[in-house]
């Protein structure tokens, strides 16, 4: 999944960098990075029958042994119909936690009669790698997998032990998820390479990469109104349609208390300073000066791009009742979507949604299921930060590096709720205009493979060797 600022940079901004560093070449790992791409990509790792996501773990298997992982240091877990991977490179001190590298191997459903090339036959063009799951997210996976096999060729001893943990259901349950972040709770911290995470302009620049401390909390809760129903000739004060809108009405136009955290803060403050709209910058400025600021509000809310990143939201998204054209209402029923600022418990905000609906006759209940966990935002460590401004600059030169908060859900949350920190912090960078995830034709540019390579050496050295 793809986190990217909800900002425009000028090309003609100051900020403007330059193109990716011309770092030192690595060969071997670089070629290994698409062949391991091209031969997952061609896997169909959709949950369901045919499920080939086991045969991805056994191509990225196969490739740790031949660069000297012995085997029993590498699990291929069988769950239901996918698997999941975990694989580790012992460091020099046992008693230290490890460094995780997270990805995922399953991919979204992609019916081939859509696409304008095989979804499930890699193919190089114009400097992409086109296929399922190249953007989303097999390449970095294999990006990262073949990172960490030359950083071993090189010699490098991690004090750390290094864990390459890639799920098998991310796109869907995330069953293979919860159980990776269980078994690996004792790890000082994950780095979840789900995605892109920089953005390059139009021309090919880079502008700017963020990293995702933290993610608001998926929801579904569903709403009842029943009624005894009865001739429609014959109406009444309580009509379960009537009753179920006013009440989705009222949470329509709820708007949650504002909220900062230090993640947020500090992706406020530095996304206004790159921010071309005065208007949207001056807002950003005063919102992390005064959260209850109005005006700042006003602007933030009325602008798709950050409305969802101020305070919790929560939307009516599906509804239905009654049961004939000519008969009162015995029922009536809605779906509200919410995501949950971190710190707040799925209770406590349909407590609150209960309080606004102030319909007795609405019954609410929380239909989300093991899907979707409660996490906080992982911390600004001083650590992470400064090793993952060195890896960018090493790969990509000094372009801004900011911090964001997901709208969205990844296998992040998982490790969050057990207490592990974990940032969403991939190598690659992409064009806005070349954002397929999850949709038709999707693509990645192989321009990432040698700086990404570059960017994955500095970070885990810096972050096993101490």
């Amino acid at each position: 999944m793809r986190f990217n600022l909800p900002v425009l940079i000028s090309l003609g901004a100051s900020l403007l960098v330059s193109t990716a560093v011309q770092a030192k070449g690595h060969p071997e790992a670089e070629k290994q990075v698409l062949d391991l791409s091209k031969q997952t990509i061609a896997l169909r790792s959709v949950r369901g029958p045919g499920n080939m996501t086991p045969q991805v773990a056994e191509v990225l298997k196969a490739a740790l042994l031949k660069a000297g992982w012995d085997a029993k240091d590498i699990e291929i877990v069988p769950l239901d119909d996918t698997a999941y991977l975990i694989a580790t490179w012992k460091g020099s001190d046992p008693a230290l936690g490890p460094v995780v590298l997270s990805a995922h191997m399953d991919v979204v459903e992609a019916k081939p009669a859509d696409w304008e090339r095989d979804p499930f036959t890699p193919i190089v063009e114009n400097g992409y790698l086109f296929g399922r799951g190249s953007s989303d997210t097999k390449f970095e996976a294999a990006l990262a997998l073949s990172s960490v096999i030359e950083l071993r060729r090189q010699g490098f001893k991690p004090k750390r032990s290094i864990v390459i943990a890639y799920s098998g259901d991310e796109e869907t349950t995330m069953d293979t998820s919860k159980v990776i972040a269980q078994r690996l709770k004792n790890a000082d911290i994950v780095l979840n390479v789900d995605g892109s995470s920089g953005t390059l302009a139009e021309t090919g620049k880079p502008l700017y990469w963020s990293w995702q401390g933290g993610e608001k909390t998926y929801v579904d809760y569903k709403v009842d109104v029943t009624n005894p129903g009865g001739h429609s000739s014959a109406p009444r004060p309580e009509n379960a349609i009537v009753q179920l809108s006013e009440a989705m009405a009222k949470i329509g136009a709820y708007q949650f208390k504002p909220e900062v955290n230090d993640i947020t803060r500090e992706y406020w403050t530095q996304a206004a300073r790159i921010e071309p709209d005065a208007k949207l910058a001056a807002a950003m400025k005063a919102f992390v000066a005064n959260p209850q600021d109005d005006a700042a509000l006003a602007v933030l809310r009325a602008n798709p791009a950050t409305v969802g990143k101020v305070s919790t939201t929560c939307v009516p998204t599906m509804i239905a009742g009654g049961h004939a054209q000519n008969a009162l209402p015995q029922s009536a029923t809605a779906n509200i979507n919410c995501r949950i600022f971190p710190g707040h418990t799925r209770a406590e905000i349909m407590a609150e949604l209960e309080k606004v609906a102030a319909m007795p006759p609405a019954k609410f209940s929380d239909v989300t299921g093991d899907d979707s966990v409660e996490a906080p935002a992982s911390p600004m460590r001083a650590d992470f930060v400064a090793a993952a401004r060195k890896a960018v600059t090493a790969a990509w030169g000094p372009v801004p590096i900011i911090p964001t908060q997901a709208s969205g859900a990844s296998d992040s949350m998982w490790y969050r709720a057990l207490g592990v920190p974990s940032y969403g912090a991939s190598a690659s960078m992409s064009k806005d205009s070349d954002d397929f995830s999850h949709g038709l034709n999707e693509r990645i540019a192989l321009l990432n493979i040698a700086p990404g390579v570059t960017y994955y050496l500095s970070l885990l050295k810096d972050l096993t060797a101490k």
